[in-house]
């Protein structure tokens, strides 16, 4: 009898893959969205150095990054459900199910914050398509990284047989 889902994901492995899936988006969810507002600095004719270039990078990482984190595991609690729920039964699609979740669901949550949002847009970088896509490409390369470090080990007999 298998176990529930619920008590197959609370377990570290699953935990630890999560985590670092969840970092990875935020990592490059904040820094697109600080290289957007730079090229937007340097389109009004702003000079911006390597040196700025990396310490707003830095500054943004730690300001902006726990703000991202919050809206990332938001969108990725409901898509990481039903992602689940839907490749529940194994197939070929399955490994495209939770990439696919991912990034879908940011581009989801960051068109719900704006829609509320009192200003056009909460994520400057959001407010063109190639924008919102390379936001959602993080989700994406989380999605990936999440299975990639999910994927099953083989056993000690599978590397003896393998040498």
């Amino acid at each position: 009898m298998s176990r529930p889902l619920w008590r197959a994901l609370f377990r570290p492995r699953p935990l630890l893959a999560f985590a670092a899936a969840l970092l990875l988006a935020t990592a490059w969810g904040s820094l697109v969205q600080t290289q957007y507002n730079l090229a937007a600095l340097q389109g009004l004719g702003q000079s911006i150095n390597a040196a700025t270039r990396w310490q707003t990078s830095l500054q943004d990482l730690l300001g902006f990054g726990p703000v991202y984190a919050a809206i990332v595991l938001a969108a990725w609690l409901p898509a990481f459900a039903a992602a689940f729920w839907l490749g529940r039964r194994k197939g070929a699609y399955r490994g495209c199910l939770l990439p696919l979740a991912t990034s879908v669901s940011l581009i989801a949550a960051i068109r719900l914050i704006d829609a509320f949002a009192p200003m056009p847009v909460l994520i400057y970088a959001t407010r063109t398509l190639d924008g919102l896509l390379a936001m959602a490409v993080g989700g994406l390369l989380g999605g990936l990284l999440f299975i990639w470090l999910m994927r099953p080990r083989p056993t000690p007999a599978q590397v003896d047989v393998a040498l």
